[in-house]
């Protein structure tokens, strides 16, 4: 395996990562509807923060052990 940056296209057409999503049953489509998705989030989705962010400021206002 190279060290290269591939594309979307390219690694969904790789045939290992196809017998992979075939045992998966996750089809090509899927994937690609999945990070269009994240990639534009929702208005209606509240955004959350990472965890690190929360527990620190749990624990900045004495709300976690």
């Amino acid at each position: 395996m190279n060290d290269s940056i591939s594309t979307l296209d390219e690694l969904l057409s790789d045939p290992m990562v196809l017998l992979v999503m075939e045992r998966d049953r996750v089809r090509p489509e899927q994937v690609r509807m999945l990070l269009e998705r994240v990639r534009r989030p929702s208005v209606d989705e509240p955004v959350v923060p990472p965890a690190h962010v929360i527990a620190r400021t749990c624990q900045k206002l004495w709300l976690c052990p």
